[in-house]
This record gives structure tokens, C-alpha cells and sequence, in this order.
């Protein structure tokens, strides 16, 4: 595919896809770089160069990956990504790191922790930083995923920050959301109040050679806890794993769950309805976040703001009224 003139792109960006698309990890790169930056410019490249690309999108399986710190997704990300090589995948991880209060960056760097699978020329890994953004995922996940899928990796694997109520944003983009536990870590209900286990699809304890009874205990509480939830899909109950992503043990019965996964619900119609609630939630999100940039941009509430924020400091004003003053500047907008 070579993008028509129609498209709008400058012949840089159009060199920028045909490499991409010939499925160059470089020019990859470049279009993710292009997509995270913030300048204005940039980003209306950035949203031709994806509207290009999008009809080579939507042939990969995404692969949400989310767990406490220490649990070891890393560890267990390359594991099964060189297992899925092994198999014929081309396999993109975008591990999102927390972000640096000082310079902003990556603070935890996971492609230094997935030697191995970098090394790979089937593999792409790339660390962003998730700048403060909610739900452990960076702001441009979902554009990066897409790029992903334009150059041929029939496998995203979205790896998370962490674990939390905000954390849900990476069900919101991947297929199968899987959540790592460890054994012996605490009370399962006390993970069920989070909110986050009504959003699992596959739940698997790691690191389950160091404790190969507490792993299967854990295992066995967990699917008693599951049954008391009612599931996403009607017809798909969250299973239940043990694994060692370090000893490389269960790695295959994990893929051929997600299979089974992906077979189930695409047999039932769920996985289209989920990739189309999916996109329209990602619209209103953008709608959002658009909206927030309009607001700091716009020069009556620039003007305001500073005055307006020492009152609710100062407790002169209450918030709600501030806030209404703010909202009432921008009127002309609606």
C-alpha cells in the first residue's frame, strides 16, 4: 500500500509509512515519536499518518498485561513473547513506565529487562512514559497499537504501570486483559473491591515454582472469588492459572487459553461488539481531552485563572464558584 496523494501526507510522512508498513522497526519508531510528541504541528501529522494506515489495521490480537510491581510481567512478557516467535508472531510490547516527577521520562526502562526478546528482529518493544496519565497507559497507547498492527505484529501486548482503580483505561483497548497475582499476597477480596478483577478475562499466578502449593491454593480461592462476579462476556468465565514465567513452565497453556479466548468470543459475536465500544469510547475520550486543551488555551481563562485560584487558596471563593466563572469565560465555545 502506498498512500494516495488524496491522503494529505508530505512525502516524508509518505516515506515514513511505506517504510512502516514494509514493516521497519525504525520507521515504526519515528511514527510513535511523531505521535507522542505534543506540538501542534506534529500532531496534525500525526493524525493523517494514522488515518492512512488505518485500513492495515485490526488483524492482531491486543493483549492487556497489568500486576502489583514485582510480579514479574516483564520476565513473563518476554517469556511469552519468545514463545510466540517461536511460533511465527511478529510480537510488539508497549510497556508503559511510570514517568519521572524531575525530567518526565521512563523511570523503570523494561526494554532493559526484556534483553532477549529486543534482540529479536520479529519483536518490538517500546517504553513510554506514562507522563501522569490515568489508567496506567500512556496518552498515545491506542495511536501506538494501531501503528503496531500497520506494520505487520500480529500480537500487541500492552503492559501496564500497575494495579488500581484507574488502571481500567487498558481494558478499554486491549481484547484480553489478563492480571498477574502472586501467591500468598494478601486477601483476594481485598482485589475484588478494587474494581479491577471484574475487569480480568484471565487471571495467573506467577512465579509459581517458589510455592507450587500456595500457588495452587491461590488459584483455587481465586476461582471461588470469580464465580461470585458476574463476567463480561455470558460466554466467557475468567479462568484461573499457575505459571512460571522464569522457569518458562505453562507459558503454551497460557497462549492456548488466550486462543480459546479470542475463538469463544469472536464465535459469539462479542469480540466485534468490544472492538466497536471500544472505538467510540476512545472518541468521547479524545473529545475530552480536547476540551481540556481548549479550556488552558483559551485567553479569558488564562487571564482568570491565576486570580481566580489564590481565592480558592485563600478560601475567598468556593471551588464550584470559581470553576463556574472559568466554564462561563468559554460559553462562546458552546
Amino acid at each position: 500500500m502506498n498512500p494516495a496523494p488524496e491522503s494529505g501526507l508530505s512525502s516524508e510522512d509518505a516515506e515514513l509509512v511505506h517504510g512502516l508498513l514494509a514493516g521497519g522497526r525504525r520507521p515504526l519508531a519515528k511514527a510513535i515519536t511523531l505521535i507522542e510528541s505534543t506540538r501542534a504541528d506534529h500532531q496534525a501529522r500525526a493524525q493523517k499518518l494514522v488515518e492512512a494506515l488505518l485500513p492495515r489495521t485490526g488483524r492482531s490480537i491486543r493483549v492487556g498485561i497489568s500486576g502489583v510491581p514485582g510480579v514479574g510481567k516483564s520476565t513473563f512478557i518476554e517469556a511469552l513473547g519468545m514463545h510466540l516467535i517461536e511460533g511465527g508472531h511478529r510480537v510488539a510490547v508497549l510497556a508503559v513506565d511510570p514517568s519521572s516527577s524531575v525530567h518526565g521520562g521512563s523511570i523503570l526502562g523494561d526494554k532493559t529487562r526484556m534483553e532477549s526478546l529486543s534482540q529479536r528482529e520479529e519483536a518490538f518493544i517500546r517504553p513510554s512514559p506514562s507522563s501522569g496519565s490515568l489508567g496506567g497507559v500512556a496518552e498515545k497507547t491506542r495511536e501506538a497499537l494501531l501503528l503496531c498492527e500497520a506494520a505487520g505484529y500480529d500480537v500487541i501486548i500492552v503492559e501496564t504501570v500497575g494495579v488500581g482503580q484507574s488502571e481500567t483505561a487498558v481494558a478499554g483497548m486491549t481484547d484480553c486483559f489478563v492480571l498477574l497475582q502472586l501467591p500468598n499476597a494478601g486477601d483476594d477480596l481485598q482485589a475484588i473491591k478494587k474494581g479491577i478483577m471484574e475487569l480480568a478475562d484471565l487471571v495467573v499466578f506467577n512465579k509459581a515454582d517458589i510455592d507450587p502449593n500456595a500457588a495452587q491454593m491461590a488459584a483455587s480461592q481465586m476461582r471461588g472469588a470469580l464465580s461470585m462476579l458476574h463476567p463480561a462476556s455470558a460466554h466467557w468465565q475468567p479462568p484461573v492459572l499457575t505459571l512460571s514465567a522464569m522457569q518458562k513452565s505453562g507459558i503454551a497453556e497460557f497462549w492456548q487459553t488466550i486462543e480459546r479466548y479470542r475463538d469463544t468470543l469472536s464465535a459469539s459475536g462479542d469480540f466485534a461488539t468490544r472492538r466497536r465500544h471500544q472505538a467510540l469510547a476512545w472518541m468521547w475520550q479524545m473529545i475530552e481531552t480536547g476540551l481540556h486543551q481548549r479550556f488552558h488555551e483559551h485567553p479569558g481563562v488564562k487571564s482568570a485563572l491565576p486570580e481566580l485560584s489564590k481565592l480558592v487558596e485563600d478560601g475567598t471563593t468556593t471551588p464550584a464558584a470559581a470553576a463556574q466563572r472559568l466554564l462561563g469565560l468559554m460559553s462562546r465555545y458552546f
